[in-house]
């Protein structure tokens, strides 16, 4: 069977499973719609934070990103990594000890201030729609190729699947969907990964593949600096970035993680507060698996682009290669006449442009692999999309009917009111993130980079001040917030889009005024230091917050039955 059929074949099963299992979860409580009742089991939980937490960006863009960067695109490794690890650790135990079912619930009671909580709303608005464009991309860069369509239809088909089982399940649905979901995304990332580290090295282990000898006694690595070398690019293997960049990147990231709200709230689905730390360690494990194997995807990927098309007859091109062009993510464009593809790195002579978001799922074909395995990686990306979507529109769902609705403009509404009010929350942000999808800011990774970077900066200081500093007030949290995402914002306004600088392109007009030469994806640490130095002035110089407050605060860091042994 050809690739198409293939396709259809996979993803119409695994959508059919996904809408089943929405059906068979579906929220029939507003707790249910929120934190799928609190009652999920850890592993369960774990397989879905992970499926939650590893979107396009992970699943489609990442391992694009390094392998067109090499050295450089470890920041993203090295910061979504660690970041979760800053979570698990330092935040989703007390989080959950706290027992609000969203981030603007636990900043409005903390900090006892519907201000606050409106603001965190703000915040957690333009979080998730920043990241929610780069999912909907995604979904749409894999409609394109694999059902050949273009890339704005599969965003409407992209936004048809997710607005039925968002809507439909809630957090309930959408958990037990993601866990399906986990199961394909990782089966298809891995699948094609060991069948080129066989290919390449005969190791069948990709973490050990990229690092060993190919079949002609060179390794892997020394292969690709050598083609890099050749074509005038850096070595895969040298960075180009400034150190401080570097940190600031993947420092904006690993906070970044600990303030995204559709992440944090998975530590309320489960029973207690036990589950929460068990639940983040099977997800840390669920998630290495495949984060470990990105580098290896990425050297895999860049060796055999560079040995298909470089220096090779367009007309000689095997048949992926007009496929994707088809699809406007891969153009030749014939500068000299001589109709070879001229793959370099001065942009005056080169003649082909590559999206990085294809690499991965390009990766199988050029490999030559079946065509089953080709089909299953376009699952396997949609089922990375689709779930971390979801996750998203239902924290934009929650934000609005219980954040805003339930607790500031009508307390009085009934449950039922609330529950539909969050379904037709959701309904609209699905269209909003359909047309953030159709017009992207830039590659998946980089646009979530941004949203990572917007979470540092407005909620991180919030979240963690308000565990551990029993001092803090509303007044240096709000303050804090806004002066932290209004910095954050306009630094990416201004940097990525050009958007104070007459329109120009940011990528390379404005790249120049950078702030310690610290680009937009890294900016979030220095706008979150901002955040934190003005939370903690400004709240010494007003009043501390009330005494009820501060022993809620005291009481979530101390674990259950501690001082029990020193009665007796």
């Amino acid at each position: 069977m050809g690739i198409l059929a293939w396709t259809w074949i996979l993803v119409g099963v695994s959508f059919a499973i996904y809408i089943g299992v929405a059906i068979w979860a579906r929220a029939g409580t507003s707790k249910e719609f929120y934190i799928a009742g609190g009652g999920v089991h850890p592993v369960l939980n774990g397989m879905a934070t992970a499926a939650d937490w590893m979107s396009a960006a992970s699943f489609i863009s990442l391992a694009g990103i390094v392998s067109f960067t090499g050295y450089d695109g470890a920041v993203y490794l090295m910061g979504w990594t660690g970041g979760y690890v800053l979570l698990a650790l330092l935040l989703a135990p007390y989080l959950r000890k706290f027992g609000k079912f969203t981030v603007p619930d636990f900043i409005g009671d903390r900090y006892y201030s519907n201000t606050a909580r409106v603001v965190a709303v703000l915040a957690a608005l333009i979080v998730s729609f920043t990241y929610v464009a780069g999912q909907m991309r995604g979904v749409g860069i894999v409609f394109s190729r694999y059902l050949e369509v273009d890339i704005n239809t599969g965003v409407y088909i992209g936004m048809a699947i997710v607005l039925f089982y968002a809507v439909l399940g809630g957090m309930k649905g959408i958990t037990y969907t993601q866990v399906a979901q986990y199961c394909v995304l990782i089966f298809a990332f891995m699948v094609p990964a060991i069948f080129i580290s066989i290919q390449m090295t005969g190791n069948p282990i990709p973490q050990l593949g990229f690092g060993s000898a190919g079949h002609d006694g060179v390794y892997l690595l020394d292969k690709l600096d050598g083609l890099s070398r050749e074509l005038g690019f850096t070595e895969y293997t040298s960075g180009s970035k400034s150190m401080m960049d570097v940190f600031a990147i993947t420092f904006a990231l690993m906070v970044g993680t600990a303030g995204l709200p559709h992440v944090i709230v998975r530590f309320f689905t489960v029973p207690k507060v036990k589950d929460a730390r068990v639940s983040a360690g099977w997800a840390l494990f669920f998630i290495a698996i495949l984060y470990t194997t990105v580098p290896a995807v990425a050297v895999f990927a860049r060796t055999n682009l560079i040995e298909t098309v470089s220096n090779k007859k367009y007309d000689k091109m095997p048949a992926w290669f007009g496929n994707w062009e088809k699809t406007g993510l891969l153009k030749f464009d014939d500068k000299n006449g001589d109709g070879k593809i001229q793959y370099v790195a001065n942009k005056a002579k080169n003649e082909l442009y590559i999206d990085r978001d294809i690499m991965v799922l390009a990766n199988p074909e050029i490999a030559n692999l079946p065509n089953w395995v080709v089909a299953l990686v376009g699952a396997g990306g949609l089922a990375a999309a689709l779930s971390t979507a979801a996750g998203l529109l239902l924290v934009i769902a929650s934000s609005i009917s219980h954040d805003l609705i339930k607790k500031i403009i009508k307390p009085s509404i009934s449950e039922k009111g609330e529950l539909i009010a969050a379904r037709i929350s959701a309904a609209v942000a699905v269209v909003v993130a359909g047309y953030f999808g159709i017009h992207p800011p830039g590659f998946v990774a980089a646009v979530v980079a941004l949203a990572f970077g917007l979470a540092a900066a407005s909620f991180f200081p919030a979240i963690i001040l308000g565990i551990f500093d029993k001092r803090m007030n509303k007044e240096g949290a709000i303050t804090g917030m806004i002066v932290g995402l209004s910095l954050m914002v306009w630094y990416m306004l201004k940097f990525k889009f050009g958007l104070f600088d007459g329109g120009k392109s940011a990528v390379g007009a404005l790249k120049s005024g950078w702030w310690f030469g610290i680009s937009p994806e890294g900016f979030g640490t220095i706008a979150m230091f901002v955040n934190l130095v003005i939370s903690l002035v400004v709240s010494r110089m007003t009043p501390p917050p009330p005494q009820d407050v501060q022993d809620i605060v005291e009481h979530i860091r101390i674990p259950s039955g501690v001082g029990e042994a020193s009665k007796h």
